[in-house]
């Protein structure tokens, strides 16, 4: 049962169903990689952690989604929005989400509203309560600043394998 659930998580990981929304359409280059941490052991013995692929997760484990934008049009480019659902066999490791120049925002509908966490709420049955990141659905980075031609800029998170 473990290993199928394992391989289920290699299988959908990377398929997250990023968007990102620019000025124009065409504007950003966009990539998504799925990493996890990993013990790495030197030549000389010494260790060290590093990004490694996330091949293979198993539950409990955190992987780290990193989404890279570059602009490749001619001009600079605003209203960058960058949308990554979260997986839901996947939960958002509490204030892991970073992006510099960025506003965060979360969704606990599907993508279909954002707010900060502390604003949200979800209704089970007949109680409204406040949202946890078990919660979460979705996250999305509002760039804050134009990107000129050429430039990249990061998004990037962490949730752990349910």
């Amino acid at each position: 049962m473990k290993t199928a659930q394992t391989l289920f998580a290699i299988a959908t990981l990377g398929f997250a169903g990023l968007a990102a929304n620019a000025a124009d359409a065409g504007d950003l280059e966009v990539k998504t990689v799925v990493q996890k941490e990993a013990e790495v052991v030197a030549a000389d013995g010494s260790k060290s952690v590093e990004l490694v692929a996330a091949d293979a997760v198993v539950p409990g484990e955190e992987v780290i989604y990193t989404v890279t934008f570059t602009n490749v049009s001619d001009k600079a480019t605003d209203n960058i929005v960058i949308s990554n659902p979260i997986p839901s066999q996947l939960t958002y490791v509490y204030g892991s989400a970073f992006g510099p120049g960025t506003t965060i925002t979360f969704s606990v509908d599907g993508g279909q509203t954002f707010g900060s966490p502390e604003t949200l709420v979800v209704v089970d049955g007949d109680v409204e309560r406040a949202a946890t990141t078990e919660d979460f659905t979705n996250i999305r980075w509002e760039v804050q600043n134009p990107l000129n031609v050429g430039q990249r800029g990061f998004a990037r998170f962490r949730a752990r394998l349910n």
